[in-house]
């Protein structure tokens, strides 16, 4: 790197100060990667290319946006139609045609849809759906599989349990805060696992909404979606399948459709916009039209700048068939992975979800110490990398293969570090940690 002072340091220091965790998002804290030496935050961005505030340039092979950037940072295409809305006003008395627009997309690449709520964040796009099931089911409690978001609805699930949440995604999330009335309405049970959710609908018949990840790490199986429907169906079940991390990924609309799965609800999020604020709650018109049942409103939601930025973004996704070229480069990615840990004789897992192509570690405990080893030296070479990426249309194969060879001598020093039992005196930053915890 041409400037080690690493401002970002510094000023996540103050920020924690003045700012309850130090940011609005888990998943950007310096502690989940390598807490010291992190950049944490950024001055410009293009394509998958990232400034650090010192003009540190990094390629980032790690979460590009947390999933957002699914075309790349600052497409121009979609910033164009964005600057041109914001010259014509964002909000105003009367409402931005573009919202009619967009959900006419959504639902001519969902046709068995028939209505659509926007949002802006992929958490309050899953209360919002939560709530129009259940108000279309008139029943409380709630079946789910996945991480779905900070809400009350899905963290009332530790009420009963602290545990419950240990298997979906982020393990030691407190309910401080939830209702303690909400306990005994959320129910988790394993993904692909049809035992586990057959055992919980016997254990609780009046169960009125089931919710699921389309993918995260691993794809459904489907037999899996095949019991879940069959199942839901018998029961009067609202199934709503949680897209906003898989959807538009891995085809042009969600994973669901891969499978033939019929769900009522599908939401987007994330990549909806490349970046800019905009989720959706895309369901079958009879359960949608429960939302005119209760109350669902909010003045950000009709903000212009979403629509227009979602408009573009699935048009460039669907003339250009994304898709595919995340699926090519992940496969790509996590080919490359399986040949150098080969090489290097290290234990790895890949996923066979290809657009967030991850490896998983298997050393137990030294898993996050090995992990954090791995972002400390691919950062000396010039990479944000973490054990999963977020493929974006901005990668290339060739960009890839440079990120390989870097990899390769990586995976050697990882390697080393395991067979010599040196690999925390290897670290020049605290081992990263995946739990939610308290920052002082």
């Amino acid at each position: 790197m041409k400037n080690k002072v690493n401002q970002g340091r510094f000023l996540w220091n103050e920020a924690k100060k003045i700012i309850p965790g130090g940011n609005g998002l888990l998943s950007k804290r310096p502690d989940r990667y390598a807490k010291d030496i992190w950049p944490t935050y950024f001055s410009k961005a293009k394509g998958c290319q990232i400034w650090d505030l010192d003009d540190n340039v990094y390629i980032d092979m790690a979460q590009n946006g947390i999933g957002t950037a699914i075309l790349g940072y600052a497409d121009d295409d979609v910033n164009q139609s964005v600057i041109k809305a914001i010259n014509k006003g964002v909000n105003t008395t009367l409402n931005a045609p573009e919202e009619v627009k967009l959900a006419q997309k959504l639902l001519e690449l969902n046709p068995s849809m028939g209505g659509v709520k926007f949002a802006r964040g992929g958490g309050e796009a899953m209360s919002l759906a939560v709530r129009i099931a259940r108000t279309h089911t008139k029943r409380d409690k709630v079946a789910f599989s996945g991480y779905h978001g900070w809400t009350d609805w899905y963290l009332a699930t530790n009420l009963s349990s602290e545990s419950n949440l240990d298997e979906h995604l982020l393990p030691g999330l407190e309910p401080s805060g939830v209702p303690s009335g909400l306990s005994g309405t959320a129910f988790p049970f394993k993904y692909n696992d049809i035992d586990d959710f057959k055992k919980l609908l016997g254990q609780h018949d009046d169960i009125g909404v089931v919710v699921l990840e389309g993918a995260r790490y691993d794809l459904p199986s489907a037999d899996f979606l095949k019991a879940i429907d069959i199942e839901s169906k018998k029961r009067g079940i609202v199934v709503i399948v949680d897209e906003i991390t898989s959807g538009l990924r891995m085809s042009e609309s969600g994973v669901y459709r891969l499978f033939d799965f019929d769900p009522d609800i599908a939401v987007y999020g994330k990549a909806l916009g490349n970046g800019f604020a905009i989720s959706a709650v895309v369901g079958k018109k009879e359960v949608m039209d429960s939302a005119q049942d209760t109350f669902i409103s909010s003045t950000m939601w009709t903000e212009r700048v979403g629509f227009v930025a979602g408009l573009a973004t699935l048009n460039k996704l669907t003339d250009c068939r994304v898709y595919k070229h995340l699926i090519e480069v992940g496969t790509h990615i996590g080919n490359g992975w399986g040949e150098l840990a080969k090489k290097h004789n290290l234990d790895i897992f890949i996923t066979d979800y290809k657009p967030l192509i991850t490896f998983k570690l298997n050393y137990g405990e030294a898993n996050n110490p090995i992990a954090t080893l791995f972002i400390q030296e691919m950062l000396k070479r010039g990479y944000l990398a973490s054990t999963s990426i977020y493929v974006t249309y901005a990668h290339t194969i060739e960009i890839a293969d440079r990120y390989l060879e870097n990899v390769d001598k990586v995976f050697e020093i990882m390697s080393d570090a395991i067979i010599n039992n040196k690999i925390l005196d290897l670290l020049e930053t605290e081992v990263r940690t995946d739990m939610f915890k308290r920052l002082n």
